[in-house]
């Protein structure tokens, strides 16, 4: 699993927005920026659409007002659900970012298996990534909602 002091790795992310989406390796996105990225595990389920995105949506200007350059929410989802996700929730402050197929979920080793629940899916985290290096970073435990809210992850700022 990735740790506190590794770099992100070289993994493509699409870019969800509404004016299009765009394939980026992460290393490339959030080089040379302070990066707040949270993951979860779906898009329009309960919690993440109750509490984790909002608090990130409600939050953004304090975030900025503490250096950080990008809001970036994950999950395992393609891009046209994270795009609808996102507009839905008025999060046009935040990177909606799809992992479509797992590949940077797993490279990072934070993977889960949901079974007919849905498949692999993200488990549920924050990382503090400044200039592609992983400075904080609070997974949660199965079924918790603690560590990765937005108001943890800004006090830790």
């Amino acid at each position: 699993m990735i740790k506190v002091g590794d770099k992100i790795p070289a993994v493509k992310l699409t870019v969800a927005a509404a004016s299009g989406h765009e394939a980026r390796a992460a290393d490339e996105l959030f080089a040379g920026k302070k990066v707040v990225l949270f993951a979860l595990p779906g898009a329009f389920t309960p919690t993440c659409s109750a509490a984790h995105l909002p608090g990130y949506v409600v939050e953004a200007d304090n975030f900025k007002a503490k250096g950080v350059d990008m809001i970036a929410c994950l999950s395992v989802n393609d891009a046209f659900v994270m795009q609808a996700w996102g507009e839905q929730q008025n999060a046009e402050h935040i990177t909606m970012l799809a992992d479509g197929g797992a590949a940077f979920t797993k490279a990072l080793g934070l993977e889960m298996e949901t079974g007919d629940f849905g498949g692999t899916r993200s488990k549920r985290y924050a990382m503090v990534i400044e200039n592609g290096e992983v400075t904080l970073l609070n997974v949660e435990e199965p079924k918790t909602f603690e560590v990765s809210k937005a108001e943890v992850i800004l006090q830790a700022l």
